[in-house]
């Protein structure tokens, strides 16, 4: 599956506002946004104007790009979200916070989504107990996830327990830095999905 592999910073410029694609980069003053508060290209700096379509594409667009998933994955998303019982918009947030990568993230155990789904690749991490090095692969309730044992030692490990021993998790999450694992208590309500995405208008694209 491809992935995008040009300046992300270029995607936040985009969509006019910070997707956090680069970890700590992205509060610093090296932010593309900080630095270039407008789209890129020759006409970034032009009045621009969306249409109703135009505002569905763009949420949908930005949320694939807060997640890392590609066009026909993340329509399959959408497809199991409007299959399920309950709000067809929540319940796609939802799948895309399941994701092992997303877990990993916001367990403070990578420093941005992007780096968390290269360690997982990397098969830094197992799912009760069992190696996982599927970054799509879907989290439940009761799930623990954790650094594999012979991992623990890696430096880029110390550096992330080190940098986010402070940072606070969701209450679906109980967290163990000092074990760098954390797990899955239950899945996340919408008010507690901090993403920048208006979910309504990507029922309203895929709807159309």
């Amino acid at each position: 599956m491809g992935r995008h592999t040009e300046a992300v910073c270029r995607l936040c410029r985009r969509e006019r506002e910070k997707l956090y694609l680069k970890g700590d980069r992205c509060f610093s003053d090296k932010c593309g946004i900080v630095r270039h508060a407008y789209p890129p290209g020759e006409h970034g700096q032009g009045r621009q104007k969306f249409s109703e379509y135009g505002q569905q594409l763009r949420e949908k667009q930005k949320a694939r790009r807060i997640y890392g998933v590609m066009e026909r994955q993340f329509r399959r998303y959408f497809k199991e979200s409007d299959r399920r019982k309950g709000v067809t918009g929540e319940i796609l947030l939802q799948l895309l916070e399941s994701r092992l990568d997303n877990m990993v993230f916001r367990m403070g155990l990578a420093r941005s989504r992007s780096e968390a789904r290269q360690l997982v690749n990397h098969g830094h991490f197992e799912v009760n107990g069992r190696k996982v090095d599927i970054a799509s692969y879907l989290t439940k309730a009761g799930d623990l996830v954790a650094v594999r044992e012979k991992s623990k030692g890696k430096p880029v490990f110390k550096l992330i327990a080190e940098a986010r021993e402070q940072q606070g998790t969701g209450e679906w999450l109980d967290v163990n830095h000092e074990k760098l694992e954390g797990r899955v208590i239950r899945l996340p309500l919408r008010e507690e999905i901090d993403v920048p995405v208006s979910e309504h208008l990507i029922v309203e694209l895929y709807s159309r």
